[in-house]
């Protein structure tokens, strides 16, 4: 039987979070009122001359030095010329034969090992606008808001060899550009964009096989699904001797399948020629090391360092660093107590429930760190147990007020009087003889009845550890 091997490259585009547009002074923002935030120089109107946004410069470079890339010392921008209703100037302000940075790879953890997928290069362009379809009025219409807001195109080289992979890179990016903090990577907001190339090869072949391009990929679950339909509709088709056409398809989420949006035969020949308008200059001799000197602390080296300085297990640190703010928190939450495991338990646990019923980032919740240690060390003071700690926490984040406050005005603390412990239980081996004969037979596993029968006469507030040593004590000397 034929063994075929999948050869997968990604072409991402990242919208940069800068306040203004690549190059005008129009807000970078989403959500606006349709065709609110333009300028004769966006919409390409006569006469007007773009100017380049420093920031987005520095974002370019920040991105280049993470993805280990070569960076360019000339900075020089080309037209890229088609039609279409979305673009205005009836060009695109792009990069060609000098992008800003090539040559780099990012480290990818995929199925159980590290695996360097290659950068082939990354290039600054302006994004178009955007075709909104009104099937109700049979047109189409057109808002230029998004024309002109800043993009990073990276292309991977074809190094992924399974859709599982491609999913691991993505997510590796992503957590990647979140630590350099140049954009939300919100692909609900079209922060974050995906195509894919997909061939199939019989294994051990050098030549590639015709490829497939896939567009309309709006989650990295999308992307995996949709390059397993390819790869799967691939090898039918060779199996089948029939022929493969190169052509670029569409995802359909619904439908789970790809459907053919056009032919590509060949490359499109955008005409390609400098930007006049854009004098190409090199860059300052210091400008790379200023902002390697900025430089946040990237997720790999944040990992090693979690797991060394605080002894984590690698499932719980690796959890940790998905958000650089959750890491951060637990580290300011670490100044003060010095329990890290448990902190951890309860970050990764429930503070991360709660993040996610509510919908929002661990900076959006009313709780700062000092806070949760005090509800942590209420918990293992047995003021509370650790099931009436969650529902203190959900207070906390609902109110502001910190766990003392709450477990005070509540009057949730829990009964640890040894003497009313005493009578509760005394009461509750008085009405389950039977239970307590069973305990004295060798039934240990009814103990636990017994101690919830006592925790219903105190409507949960008794210390359990405390009620099942009463217990175990009364009926051994009995």
């Amino acid at each position: 039987m034929k063994e075929f091997e999948t050869v997968i490259g990604l072409e991402v585009h990242l919208q940069f979070k800068t306040e203004t547009k690549i190059f005008c002074g129009c807000a970078n923002r989403f959500g606006d009122e349709p065709n609110t935030l333009t300028c004769p120089v966006c919409l390409g109107l006569p006469g007007s001359l773009p100017v380049l946004n420093r920031k987005v410069l520095r974002y370019a470079i920040r991105v280049a030095l993470a993805l280990n890339a070569q960076i360019n010392p000339v900075v020089k921008f080309d037209r890229k010329n088609y039609y279409y209703p979305d673009l205005p100037k009836g060009y695109q302000i792009s990069q060609y034969d000098l992008p800003i940075a090539h040559d780099g790879s990012i480290v990818v953890s995929t199925a159980g090992q590290e695996k360097k997928i290659g950068i082939k290069r990354a290039h600054l362009e302006e994004d178009a606008g955007k075709l909104i379809h009104d099937g109700a009025n049979n047109c189409s219409l057109v808002d230029y808001n998004r024309t002109g807001t800043p993009l990073m195109e990276i292309v991977s080289e074809p190094d992924l060899r399974t859709p599982q992979e491609a999913y691991d890179y993505l997510t590796a990016l992503k957590l990647t550009l979140q630590y350099l903090d140049v954009s939300d990577c919100d692909m609900e907001k079209g922060s974050l964009r995906c195509d894919a190339n997909v061939s199939v090869r019989q294994k051990g072949a050098k030549e590639f096989g015709v490829k497939a391009e896939i567009k309309n990929l709006n989650s990295f679950k999308a992307v995996k699904s949709a390059l397993e339909f390819e790869e799967n509709r691939h090898r039918a088709m060779i199996l089948a001797g029939e022929k493969i056409v190169q052509e670029t398809r569409l995802w359909n989420d619904e439908k789970a399948a790809t459907f053919p949006m056009r032919s590509k035969e060949e490359a499109h020949d955008y005409r390609y020629f400098p930007e006049p308008d854009l004098v190409p200059f090199s860059l300052a001799p210091n400008a790379v090391e200023e902002v390697r000197r900025d430089m946040p602390e990237m997720p790999h080296a944040k990992l090693e360092r979690l797991l060394k300085r605080y002894s984590l297990v690698e499932y719980d640190a690796h959890i940790l660093i998905q958000d650089p703010h959750i890491a951060d928190f637990f580290e300011r939450c670490a100044e003060s107590y010095k329990d890290w495991k448990k902190i951890c338990n309860w970050i990764i646990g429930p503070v991360q429930q709660e993040m996610n019923s509510r919908k929002c980032g661990i900076g959006e919740l009313k709780l700062p760190p000092q806070n949760l240690i005090g509800l942590i060390e209420k918990v293992e003071q047995g003021v509370v147990s650790n099931l009436v700690g969650k529902d203190v926490l959900i207070m906390m984040l609902d109110t502001g007020k910190d766990a003392q406050t709450i477990i005070a005005e509540k009057g949730l603390a829990q009964v640890s009087d040894t003497g009313a412990l005493e009578k509760i239980v005394e009461a509750i081996l008085n009405e389950n003889q039977k239970v307590v004969a069973q305990i004295k037979e060798g039934k240990d596993s009814a103990m636990g009845f017994l101690v919830g029968q006592a925790m219903k006469k105190t409507q949960g507030k008794a210390n359990p550890k405390l009620l099942g040593d009463i217990i175990k004590r009364r009926i051994t000397d009995g």
